[in-house]
């Protein structure tokens, strides 16, 4: 919610490679529990309004479990399966609202 999102395109390598599979997201680093021990929702949520980030959800403890910092960086799994041939970059893509169900 707080980093950037990237459309990615299949490459034909990619089916050797990985069976035609790329990353669907960066992936967790850490466990929502601890996530949420680790940061409070209204802060992340007021620290990604600073940022121009607008975050609506009806759980603070929810905001805190998917922390940014709880993910790997983004722009690194992106970035080395752009360079391994899995998926070809397209575009990069800015948050401006989160919605959390």
């Amino acid at each position: 919610m707080g980093t950037a999102s990237y459309i990615l395109a299949g490459t034909a390598d990619s089916m050797q490679l990985a069976y035609g599979s790329a990353c669907h997201g960066a992936g967790r680093q850490m466990s929502r529990r601890k996530a949420s021990k680790l940061w409070q929702g209204r802060n992340i949520s007021r620290e990604l309004a600073e940022r121009g980030v607008l975050v609506r959800s009806p759980s603070p403890r929810g905001i805190a479990e998917e922390a940014p910092g709880a993910y790997k960086d983004v722009s690194t799994v992106v970035k080395v399966a752009d360079e391994a041939g899995l998926a070809r970059l397209v575009a990069k893509l800015e948050p401006l609202i989160c919605i959390k169900g």
